[in-house]
């Protein structure tokens, strides 16, 4: 049936090859637009893209970031990327597949912001399965997009374009979503990385809800590096999200992890052979690389998922589209109408039965992670062409789903990788399964799997394991421009730095804002007028501690910080000279630096109408100068 040759995923530029060519001077941010428009224009309309960024404002955009008096700071400098037409960007439309729906976006959903502070270039908005609902790829008034591998292939969806932006080699990464599987079912389909984190360690403010108790912001990319570096940026608490968490950090070395695997026996491939046969050699693969597997019955995870869509979390999607609906029926898909109507069927009744039904099942699969730390299971039985997806667009859908659609439904995070090709050349993946907050873990077993390192200079964690057990680590406190997702956080992660907590300092602290231009947090023991800060502890490689204090700024140096629960560490505090330096205000209020940009940033936008607000200096008088003890 699949006869003709496949042509596969084309391999990008990385995030980090993409910066370091533009730190060696051999690519500007105007030459790489210039590039992804060309590539974009040669493909056509293939169903990849629903709305593109102008020219003009990406040549704009371009202009301003070499501009920039600091690209080093951009941990994202000129890296392209695509954002889910379900996901709101000011200025753009959205219009979550539904042109009768669409609507003009008046803000930018926190995580694309994130990614624009961090120096990336927003190229468009990708297509999908209208109203996120399905995993198919077809259920689009838009040119229905193919995978990469060709042969009439679907790409999946529902964020079928975001990955086919990456398949393309058009954008290193896009943001997309994944309530069912649909951030991981299009990767997987397309022979690329793709990643499902915890629910809520992304805000999902800014996105049009499929079922806004499951909803995940999911992220696709050409490696599993690039992934966690994005996800790095963009992992944050948002309080305007009610499921919106913090991300728990680890040490993960996967060559020690106790991989769960199903009996093959459990397993569905709906009589694909080629699809079993491709698994099972990576499986064998598996069993082999790894000294702790241990069988695991997949019947709690399948239950699970049988809920979602012969259970009342359909109902859920009418909360959002059910006026809209019933207004408008015409404007909806077939397929996607007869789903929404189905909806409401279910009574009050059903809903609280089914969450029982869910809670034995969460109990059940908990009591499975004490015997293993990631479950491996194939991330698609098998595949469908176009022309079955449409012909039979329910049962296709519920084949792709059969491994994903349990998943956040039992609270767990997911990568999917590449797991070479069938015998007749389509693309067989891997899915790695953890429970909640264990997104590190996840990534780690993924990188592993896919043969790569994961930090920010493909420094291994297994390395950085060893250096801490031979105790040749030093624990550094850190409270501004080298937290997790501020632009020296890589001064730590390229040196081997990780990680290990957020946590705020003893309550006798002041925080201060130093400088006009480029302002540098700084951290002073206060006899009086003090609180909490918060703080990140890290473990660095000794020998790699004289480099990072080197590239600090002069206003700070190392001294000790005493914690919240009673510990001290080695930190970043306050050099003598801010004790006299006159710009010096007092930001101790906001209890962190965070908090402080994260106040800059809205009070700009609240003037961006009005009055000037050209830099720090224009908010000044908002803050008191520091008068130190």
């Amino acid at each position: 049936m699949f006869q003709s040759p496949h042509s596969g995923p084309v391999q990008g530029r990385s995030i980090h090859e993409l910066t370091t060519s533009y730190r060696a001077g051999e690519l500007t941010p105007t030459d790489l637009v210039e590039t992804v428009l060309g590539k974009i224009s040669e493909r056509g309309d293939d169903g990849t893209w629903i709305s593109v960024v102008d020219r003009f404002h990406l040549i704009l955009r371009a202009k301003e970031l070499e501009q920039h008096p600091n690209p080093a700071s951009l941990p994202l400098y000129g890296v392209p990327f695509g954002v889910k037409d379900s996901i709101d960007v000011a200025g753009l439309p959205t219009t979550v597949a539904c042109p009768e729906y669409a609507y003009q976006a008046a803000a930018t959903a926190p995580v694309v912001s994130r990614l624009l502070d961090a120096g990336a270039i927003l190229v468009g908005k990708t297509n999908l399965d209208q109203f996120a609902t399905g995993l198919n790829g077809t259920r689009t008034p838009y040119t229905v997009p193919r995978s990469v591998f060709g042969n009439d292939l679907i790409s999946g969806g529902s964020s079928s374009g975001s990955a086919l932006a990456v398949a393309t080699g058009e954008v290193p990464f896009t943001v997309a979503t994944d309530t069912a599987g649909s951030g991981r079912v299009p990767p997987a389909l397309n022979g690329i990385p793709g990643f499902k984190p915890s629910r809520g360690l992304i805000s999902t403010v800014g996105l049009v809800p499929a079922c806004r108790s499951l909803d995940c912001i999911s992220l696709i990319a050409s490696s599993v590096s690039d992934l966690s570096a994005v996800f790095d940026l963009v992992a944050a608490v948002d309080d305007r999200d009610p499921h919106s968490r913090m991300r728990q950090r680890d040490i993960c070395d996967a060559n020690n992890f106790r991989v769960g695997l199903p009996d093959v026996a459990e397993l569905e491939f709906f009589g694909d052979g080629p699809m079993r046969e491709a698994h099972l050699a990576a499986r064998t693969w598996i069993e082999r690389g790894f000294d702790r597997t241990a069988q695991i019955p997949l019947g709690p995870f399948l239950d699970a998922g049988a809920l979602l869509y012969s259970g009342p979390w359909v109902a859920e999607r009418l909360t959002e589209f059910g006026a809209f609906l019933a207004d408008r029926p015409d404007a909806v898909l077939p397929v996607i109408r007869s789903i929404l109507e189905g909806g409401s069927r279910y009574t009050a009744t059903d809903v609280f039965a089914a969450e029982h039904r869910l809670g034995e099942l969460r109990t059940r699969v908990a009591r499975l992670w004490r015997d293993m730390d990631v479950l491996i299971l194939p991330a698609v039985g098998t595949t469908f062409t176009v022309e079955q997806a449409v012909a039979d667009p329910v049962g296709t859908n519920t084949a792709l789903g059969h491994y994903t659609h349990f998943g956040n439904l039992l609270d767990l995070c997911a990568a999917v990788v590449p797991a070479g090709l069938t015998s007749d050349g389509r693309p067989a993946a891997l899915m790695v399964l953890g429970p909640a907050l264990a997104d590190d873990r996840v990534l780690a077993m993924a990188a592993r799997l896919a043969g790569e390192e994961t930090s920010a200079d493909h420094t291994s964690r297994r390395e950085v394991a060893d250096s801490i057990s031979a105790g040749s680590t030093t624990t550094l406190v850190v409270v501004g421009h080298h937290l997790s997702d501020q632009p020296r956080s890589n001064d730590l992660t390229s040196r081997g730095g990780l990680l290990v907590s957020r946590t705020f300092t003893a309550p006798n602290y002041r925080l201060l804002r130093v400088g006009d231009v480029s302002a540098v947090p700084a951290l002073v023991r206060a006899d009086s007028g003090g609180a909490p800060i918060e703080v990140e502890t890290w473990t660095l490689p000794s020998a790699g501690l004289v480099e990072v204090l080197s590239a600090a700024a002069e206003s700070v140096c190392l001294g000790r910080v005493l914690l919240a629960d009673g510990r001290s560490a080695i930190g970043f505090v306050a050099d003598a000279s801010v004790l006299a330096e006159p710009t010096a205000l007092d930001i101790t209020h906001f209890g962190g630096w965070r908090a402080y940009l994260a106040a800059q940033s809205e009070s700009h936008a609240a003037d961006s109408h009005g009055a000037d607000s050209h830099g720090a200096d224009s908010h000044a008088a908002d803050f008191q100068p520091a008068h130190l003890p």
